[in-house]
């Protein structure tokens, strides 16, 4: 694992990347394939599970300083040389004596298991028990194993492997057909694990995979909406009918309810619970076994009016929720059911889970927290400006259009629902939520720190960033520091083997956060990457004069962000508002 890990590092490339991964795949082990899988992801179990190891970074500085000899002082100084601990731990260890009276055979099982105490060691004494069972790893580990155990604890594996590469490499590995990803992603889309899909095809083959189904507190992958400027447009991509819902700036949550209790699951697929109590009690009176999903709005509760998405980060703490439950209420609107009593619910019609949805809610005990989502029926576009008004109106960020026949299609992102935002109301361009790739360092008062980010849209089609501006106004010296800090652990020697750009950075970044901005318009650039020859040839798409809006987007996942193909959509959709056509329109 360790000599590929050290190929994967030094490639740019994507299809290098996927090669060296199907063939680790090939040469690892079935009863331990789930366990490889999740260790090339950075991670112990799926997301939803929760674990994470836990370990401060002055630990690991203790368990390098321990296992190499050298003094605490003295790691810090070698950290401070390389920026990044693992390769700090190679570096220490390269001096050490490598023989041990007692030592153990550094296979994945033993590494894997170790992790595993280690996230699961909790109360009094825990943080020095943790500090032996990575020591006893790193006494027994050559340089090159140590740097990538101390990287996998850090969270800073920077493999450059997404869920797809791993899903292309899974197809491949066993099928000898890409083609094959198809199966693979649906089964991904309904269960969240891409562990338990290796264990499968390593052990059982394509048709067990296939037979993977819906269950509780096994999170979906969420279906996403494509965008649209106006509500004619939305109508014509409905086929002139549709349900129109209320857009709320609060957190998309999927919430299971079952016989042994109530799960809250993030757009991330991350367990939320522990931050709303409130509605995990107010889910207590459903008799069902159900998986519905909703958007959870922080809101005043004078006025009944809905809060900025900011006011319910306050939510997000591991401490206090009783205090934040009372400064800050919620409500849970629904807007969508998934699954009840056993049976998979995403195959009826949008206007057939709706009603199920209703009977559902109005079972709830009565409470102040659990809502339906306002929706109506539309057939006109001034039916849905009219809605959008109310929208607006109640502290709403815009409307959602969905086709009334629509099924559910777990982790896609279609025209079978749309988002109206109040900004296509005008000629500026609407706020984007795009991932940070790269930056320049500051100079004068932002010495230090950076001065600019650079932003990049995602491409599903290719599974790639593609830049798409460079950021540096909207920020306030809070953010400046912040953004120093949090990225600090995400930096990278090279590009990204997933980015592409015509720009050259100070720093570059494994693509991990999301923030929103917004610009006063979208032009052609020869310099960035998004959209590259759709429009022009020999010219992507940029954002001209880009504002931080002051919004971190920690409920997204990079794959989450603005996509290329909506960049295109709203650059289209500004021409046609000016009375202009683009080449591909005649």
């Amino acid at each position: 694992m360790v000599e590929m890990f050290q190929k994967m590092g030094g490639t740019s490339s994507r299809i290098a990347l996927t090669e060296y991964l199907v063939a680790l795949l090939k040469q690892t082990p079935p009863e331990i394939i789930d366990k490889v899988t999740y260790l090339i992801q950075g991670k112990l179990y799926p997301d939803y599970e929760g674990i994470e190891i836990g370990v401060a970074e002055k630990m690991i500085v203790r368990a390098i300083a321990s296992s190499s000899g050298k003094d605490g002082a003295e790691i810090e100084r070698i950290y401070q040389k390389t920026g990044d601990l693992g390769d700090a731990c190679a570096e220490a260890m390269k001096s050490k004596n490598q023989s041990t009276l007692f030592s153990e055979p550094m296979t994945v099982e033993r590494v894997y298991n170790t992790f595993d105490r280690v996230a699961r060691t909790t109360g009094p004494g825990s943080q020095e028990i943790k500090l032996r069972f990575i020591s006893s790893l790193l006494n027994d580990a050559t340089p090159e194993q140590s740097r990538y155990i101390v990287k996998f604890v850090m969270g800073q594996l920077r493999l450059g492997i997404a869920d797809y590469t791993v899903l292309d490499s899974l197809a491949l590995a066993f099928t000898g057909d890409k083609g094959n990803r198809k199966v693979l992603e649906s089964a991904y889309n309904v269960s969240s694990d891409l562990g338990t899909i290796a264990k499968l095809m390593a052990t059982k083959g394509l048709r067990a995979v296939r037979s993977l189904k819906v269950k509780l507190f096994r999170p979906i992958r969420p279906m996403l909406a494509e965008r649209v400027t106006t509500a004619e447009e939305a109508l014509d991509r409905m086929e002139g009918k549709a349900g129109v819902e209320y857009k709320l700036d609060g957190e998309r949550v999927q919430v299971h309810k079952g016989k042994n209790g109530v799960e809250l699951f993030s757009r991330r697929l991350e367990k939320i619970t522990g931050h709303y109590p409130d509605v995990v009690k107010a889910m207590g009176s459903i008799r069902s076994e159900v998986i519905m999903e909703g958007e959870v709005v922080a809101i005043n509760p004078e006025t009944e009016e809905y809060l900025p998405f900011q006011e319910l980060m306050h939510r997000r703490r591991k401490h206090g929720v009783e205090e934040a439950m009372e400064n800050y209420p919620v409500v849970m609107n629904f807007f969508d059911v998934l699954y009840l009593d056993g049976k998979s619910k995403m195959q009826l019609q949008y206007s057939d889970r709706r009603k199920l949805l209703k009977k559902i809610v109005d079972s709830v005990k009565k409470n102040d927290i659990v809502r339906l989502i306002n929706q109506a029926a539309v057939k006109e576009p001034q039916e849905i400006d009219r809605f959008m008004a109310s929208a607006i109106e109640n502290g709403c960020e815009g409307v959602m259009i969905k086709q009334l026949t629509s099924t559910y299609r777990a982790g896609a992102r279609e025209y079978a629902w749309v988002k109206l935002k109040r900004e296509y109301r005008s000629e500026l361009a609407d706020t984007l939520d795009l991932v940070i790739v790269g930056a320049l360092h500051g100079r004068g008062r932002r010495a230090g720190k950076y001065g600019a980010l650079l932003l990049a849209a995602y491409s599903p089609k290719d599974d790639m960033f593609q830049s798409a501006t460079k950021v540096g106004t909207g920020f306030t010296d809070a953010h400046l520091e912040k953004f120093y800090e949090d990225l600090r652990r995400h930096i990278i020697a090279q590009r990204h083997a997933r980015v592409e750009t015509g720009m050259a950075m100070d720093v570059w970044f494994e693509p991990r956060l999301v923030i929103e901005v917004i610009a006063s318009e979208i032009t052609v650039s020869p310099s960035h990457a998004a959209a590259k020859n759709a429009i022009k040839l020999g010219f992507g798409l940029a954002l001209r004069f880009p504002k931080f809006t002051g919004k971190i987007r920690d409920d997204k996942k990079p794959e989450d962000a603005t996509t290329v193909e909506e960049l295109i959509s709203m650059y289209r959709g500004q021409l046609k508002t000016a009375g202009v056509k683009t080449a591909d329109e005649g």
